[in-house]
């Protein structure tokens, strides 16, 4: 059965005129799974046909319509699923198609995107940049939860800073999702630890990186080398830099110097 996704923009506002596109698909035996109204006033479905060809003749007849003009009509991609769902498309960096920019406030759409890439099969490699408190890491824990799947972190300053060397029983599987600071992986100096990120990164699994610019820095890995890039802000305005973050990397060091706030497993 196949599924796509149409995007129309209407021309003429009238009464019924939902109904009759709704009527118009249903006679072509095309089911609406899921409709709703997207950005700039269009109107997004997900569609269903046990026939291909039935998309294309309503193609044919909506483009003799006056009062509708069709967008896009093409098997759905991610963005378009989540367009349906949410009402608007998420951002996309018009140079950089494979970053995608977040507000603190749209965390519920955030996570659902997330979600979405988790349940997928085989390596991908995502990178989040935000500065501190802005809800990276609870994000990827949560989008974990909704695709039913086990989170590892590998380093972390989530609670305490933890750097892990090892892993133990099903914590090594290819279900899992690894998840590691590049500033903290960075700055490590177990080589334990690095040679588990370098095993990590050769497994078909789902890996989160969060400040993957640091990442990258002084190791064999490059941010080309990222399937998605993503961006969560406060607000649209808010820079990211990382000045703030390795003065607060290095206080956490010195305070595990002094007995605490390092674990190291």
């Amino acid at each position: 059965m196949g599924e796509w996704y149409l995007e129309y923009e209407i021309q003429v506002n009238r009464p019924g005129l939902l109904g009759d596109i709704s009527s118009l698909l249903g006679m072509l035996r095309v089911n609406i799974v899921t409709i709703n109204g997207v950005d700039g006033g269009h109107r997004g479905m997900l569609l269903r046909t046990d026939n291909d060809d039935q998309i294309e003749r309503f193609e044919l007849i909506a483009s003799t319509m006056d009062t509708i003009q069709v967008k896009k009509i093409r098997e759905p991609k991610l963005r378009d699923i989540l367009a349906v769902r949410h009402g608007r498309y998420i951002q996309r960096d018009a140079d950089e198609r494979k970053t995608f920019r977040f507000l603190r406030s749209d965390l519920g759409i955030l996570v659902d995107f997330m979600a979405e890439i988790f349940k997928q099969e085989g390596h991908k490699l995502i990178g989040i940049r935000g500065m501190p408190r802005v809800g990276k890491t609870e994000s990827v824990v949560a989008a974990s939860v909704c695709a039913s799947k086990k989170w590892i972190f590998l380093s972390s300053t989530m609670i305490k800073q933890t750097v892990r060397n090892t892993l133990m029983g099903d914590e090594f599987s290819e279900q899992n999702i690894f998840i590691l600071d590049g500033i903290v992986t960075r700055r490590a100096e177990d080589e334990r630890h690095m040679q588990l990120v370098r095993e990590m990164m050769r497994m078909p699994s789902i890996k989160v990186v969060e400040h993957p610019d640091m990442f990258v820095q002084h190791s064999e890995y490059d941010i080309e080398d990222f399937d998605y890039i993503i961006e969560l802000r406060t607000d649209p305005d808010q820079e990211i830099t990382y000045d703030m973050m390795e003065k607060n990397h290095m206080m956490s060091d010195r305070g595990a110097m002094g007995g605490s706030g390092l674990f190291n497993f």
